[in-house]
């Protein structure tokens, strides 16, 4: 069944107020790091939302970015409970969703086929 417009709606200010925190309101060097907000899904019942994020950091070495990732994934778990109290005030829904963290690959998939590209 596909994505309903509501979850699509909710999803997208979800996304909006994470990062207008990131700008504004979270106090954690973790997240003080670009990062991108990409995507959030909500659950059809809107009890979970899957947030995926993108750490833009600094052309380096695989190793050093996906460093990086972890530590802002480290950030966001340790915030998650002040974000979700924060989506809670602004949106005003009755049941505010459980909020799931994760790195978002598709930039270094994309620099993978890129350099792929390049060599042909």
């Amino acid at each position: 069944m596909g994505k309903g417009y509501r979850q699509g709606r909710i999803g997208e200010e979800i996304r909006r107020i994470i990062s207008d925190m990131l700008l504004h309101g979270l106090k954690d060097p973790r997240l003080n790091s670009m990062v991108s907000i990409t995507a959030v899904e909500v659950s059809g019942d809107n009890s979970y939302a899957t947030v995926y994020f993108s750490p833009l950091g600094v052309s380096g070495n695989e190793e050093e970015l996906q460093r990086q990732a972890e530590d802002v994934l480290e950030g966001f778990e340790k915030a998650k409970g002040y974000i979700r109290h924060e989506i809670g005030q602004k949106m005003k829904l009755r049941h505010t969703p459980e909020l799931i963290f994760k790195i978002d690959h598709s930039m270094a998939h994309s620099r993978h086929i890129e350099s792929i590209l390049e060599t042909l």
